[in-house]
């Protein structure tokens, strides 16, 4: 995922296609109807879109999706909405909501940063996901993440008072940097002392399980809006 700061408008994806496989494929074109919310510059109604009030968590940029289905599985009190544009993830997530008959996660395939500046009314999340966010670790690239002041601006507009913004990632200069940008908003404070335990909300993936096996850290960094 990607935020050039050199382009003229913020972006929250670098576009990656993939190889869309015939089942994926149909999962999106049988999933869309059911699960999925087509992109326009109008407000969304979120209640309408779930069919019911319950908290609603956004996710930007949701992979091949496994995870993002094992928490709402996991949480079904709780409505999520799924950003993504890679279209082998949609189509997987898709596959993946209706083998669990899952019924509190709505998908949208489109730019995030879109999503947010037209269709999420501010002060309409309870919570935001941003898991495992490209870490364009080389040093002349990292001007190209996504958690960057301009789009946790965004995001925090758009969280009610107390809702939370939790990033992870598995480059500790990424979560220094993401540290940073959090503490710098004066609308945001820390729910930790400094970064925090990973919540059980949060699976642990099979990468991520070998990563720590290995000796390689995850860094959870969790702050709530004021």
């Amino acid at each position: 995922m990607e935020n050039p700061a050199f382009n003229r408008a913020i972006r929250s994806f670098v576009l990656r296609q993939g190889h869309l496989s015939p089942a994926q494929q149909r999962a999106i074109d049988e999933g869309m109807p059911k699960w999925g919310i087509e992109y326009q510059a109008a407000p969304l109604d979120l209640q309408q879109a779930f069919g019911r009030a319950a908290p609603k968590i956004l996710e930007i940029g949701f992979g091949m999706g496994g995870a993002t289905a094992e928490i709402a599985a996991g949480n079904p009190d709780k409505d999520y909405l799924g950003i993504e544009v890679h279209s082998p993830g949609v189509g997987n997530l898709f596959k993946l909501i209706a083998e669990q008959q899952l019924s509190n996660l709505r998908l949208i395939r489109h730019d995030a940063v879109e999503v947010l500046d037209n269709m999420l009314p501010d002060g309409s999340l309870d919570g935001v996901h941003i898991f495992f966010p490209d870490p364009w670790h080389k040093k002349r690239h990292n001007k190209r993440r996504l958690i960057q002041a301009p789009l946790v601006e965004k995001l925090v507009r758009k969280l009610k008072p107390g809702g939370y913004l939790h990033a992870a990632t598995d480059w500790e200069d990424y979560a220094i940097q993401i540290m940073e940008v959090f503490s710098a908003n004066a609308d945001l404070a820390n729910s930790a002392d400094g970064y925090a335990p990973r919540p059980d909300y949060r699976p642990l993936t099979k990468f991520e399980a070998r990563g720590i096996r290995l000796g390689h850290g995850v860094w959870d960094i969790i702050f709530t809006r004021k």
